[in-house]
């Protein structure tokens, strides 16, 4: 069972990341997915938790910095989906001249397998590592 004290429960991580920048749209899109899980809400983050835990798939907090560090923008949206049999994250973020972009990283790995957008290099760092 995850604490409210761990860094991966997920009033934990949605307070460090997800709430400053989510709009309610993005929010309650959030809440659905969760829901809509074919596990309890409960099992699915025990799940993700374990995972985590075990190396099978990066944590959150580390995709978020990685795209924090290269990249201007707000979080809309985090998705962690499974296609093919291959765990992916897809990161929405918003960028400083209204752009949308969407973000896709190998879960297993953290690395970034795909960009979709208008205007990307508009949201890089000009500090941001490579």
């Amino acid at each position: 069972m995850l604490h409210s004290c761990s860094p991966w429960h997920p009033v934990a991580m949605m307070n460090r990341y997800l709430l400053p920048s989510l709009r309610l749209p993005a929010l309650a899109a959030l809440l659905a997915m969760l829901a809509a899980s074919s596990a309890p809400a409960d099992e699915g983050w025990h799940d993700l938790h374990e995972a985590v835990r075990e190396g099978r798939i990066v944590p959150l907090p580390d995709i978020l910095d990685w795209l924090e560090a290269r990249y201007v923008g707000q979080v809309l949206e985090v998705e962690l989906e499974r296609d093919d049999g291959r765990m992916t994250y897809e990161v929405e973020m918003l960028g400083p001249q209204g752009q949308v972009v969407e973000f896709e990283f190998d879960a297993a790995s953290g690395q970034l397998i795909g960009m979709e957008g208008v205007n990307i290099n508009g949201m890089r760092r000009e500090d941001g590592a490579e």
